[in-house]
């Protein structure tokens, strides 16, 4: 669809009738309100909701959830069906909401697996109830951002996992060397729902954004047809809940500030890092008592640990043990990329090549994104290695006979005798992959050729 196609579809979706004429405080005026009335609870005023319906808040929450795609909630409504729906009912939504009427849906049970195993329950909510707490979010977040701990890293602008993985890297390098890593049990299904708005009515005033939130984390939860009420928890799915994470959070944040504490959160992944093992678990039975009795959330255990940072991983990276500490891959993100690789690569899977290409350059792209960030080249180039060994092991077993083999090594160049032994070798595919005959058949230029990208090291932004 063209950006002017789509602008005017949202013009259509939002009309004038829209544009909230209610009055608005300033930036500035919410600033001297708070400092006036001395506190930050009322800086954000009662206009929040206006805030929220505004033209270019609606616009910009649509756009973004448009771009995010996801599957339909409880209603099956799908994100391209929602500028037309919202061109006929906003008025009537956009009433509710300014009346402190309106009524989310349940969200829609889905499990994802894990990584390492299990698998995470999320709440996908209503493509229209998406919208609408893209657009709370926007305007709540634009506040609450600048308030936020500055080793708070997770669902803010600006921040990123790889900025927090190099903070943590720092904290290494002036000397603490040990690492206090906490592991929150179920955090998103845990958070106490009277607590958090309780956090949430500190900073806001507007009764109607009040009951509003209250409603996302009441709605309830669909599961094979039937509801069930949910008393406690953020559902993982709607973009609400990351700041939400964010404000259960903050509270542990200030307590580790005023400790004087070295830390990196982003979201509920949290490592402390100090100098000893014995400051490390003084730390951790102090923090584990303040989350478990202050916040009322239960720290895993099992997963938790003090630890040197390179026994442990924060965010998908460890870090190495001699001199300068550098970032590396952790060994279950490895374990993980070999997963998904294999399964690209599969030898039994029936499709071309060109396919296959596209299908693992997609991937690449995408984790390299992220992991090529790391500063272990080696690793990279052992991956890399790997990865093509298993593309022309594939390739070798889909030519399948010995004749189709021989025609196929001569045409890409292989010597008569050289093709003529490698046909008709008794080694398999893995084996003659790592052959001079496939070398020269298959070299890496091939795959470049396919558009399967290099495994290299990027700067870290």
């Amino acid at each position: 669809m063209s950006d002017k196609r789509q602008k005017n579809q949202l013009e259509l979706a939002f009309t004038d009738e829209s544009r909230s004429e209610a009055p608005r405080v300033s930036a500035e005026g919410t600033e001297s309100l708070a400092v006036e009335r001395g506190t930050e609870s009322l800086a954000y005023g009662e206009q929040l909701m206006e805030e929220v319906c505004e033209w270019g808040n609606c616009e910009q929450a649509l756009k973004r959830v448009k771009a995010n795609k996801g599957s339909p909630g409880v209603g099956g409504m799908t994100v391209h069906d929602l500028p037309e729906f919202l061109k006929q009912h906003w008025p009537a939504i956009r009433e509710q909401l300014l009346s402190g009427t309106y009524e989310p849906q349940p969200v829609k049970r889905v499990e994802i697996p894990k990584p390492d195993g299990g698998v995470r329950k999320l709440g996908i909510p209503t493509v229209l109830d998406r919208f609408i707490q893209q657009a709370v979010m926007q305007v709540l977040q634009g506040k609450w951002d600048r308030t936020f701990s500055e080793h708070s890293y997770g669902f803010r602008p600006g921040r990123s996992a790889h900025q927090a993985v190099a903070k943590a890297q720092r904290y290494i390098a002036e000397g603490h060397g040990w690492c206090v890593d906490l592991d929150l049990e179920k955090f998103f299904d845990r958070v106490n729902h009277d607590k958090l708005m309780a956090k949430i009515a500190e900073r806001v005033s507007d009764k109607r954004m009040l009951k509003l939130i209250r409603a996302f984390l009441t709605a309830g939860v669909m599961e094979d047809g039937l509801v069930s009420p949910v008393d406690e928890g953020t559902p993982q799915g709607g973009p609400l809940s990351p700041l939400l994470s964010n404000i259960v959070l903050d509270e542990w944040d200030r307590e580790l500030e005023r400790r004087g504490l070295r830390f990196v959160r982003y979201a509920d992944d949290c490592n402390i890092y100090v100098r000893s093992q014995r400051a490390g678990e003084r730390v951790m039975e102090g923090v584990t008592r303040f989350l478990t009795v202050k916040l009322k959330l239960k720290v895993n255990q099992q997963k938790s640990a003090v630890a040197q940072p390179w026994v442990r991983k924060f965010l998908g990276f460890s870090f190495t043990s001699a001199g300068i500490p550098k970032r590396r891959i952790a060994p279950k993100a490895v374990d993980r990329f070999k997963r998904r690789v294999r399964e690209l690569t599969s030898r039994t899977k029936g499709v071309s090549i060109e396919r296959r290409a596209t299908e693992l350059s997609t991937y690449l792209r995408g984790w390299l994104g992220y992991f090529g960030k790391c500063e272990t080249p080696s690793v990279l180039e052992r991956l890399e290695q790997w990865m093509r060994r298993r593309l022309r092991s594939a390739i070798w077993k889909q030519w399948k006979r010995g004749t189709v083999r021989f025609a196929n090594l001569r045409q890409r160049g292989v010597s008569k005798d050289l093709a003529a032994k490698t046909a008709g070798s008794a080694h398999g595919p893995w084996h003659l992959a790592n052959s001079p005959a496939l070398s020269i058949a298959l070299p890496n230029a091939y795959f470049d050729s396919l558009g399967i990208p290099r495994l290299k090291v990027s700067p870290l932004a």
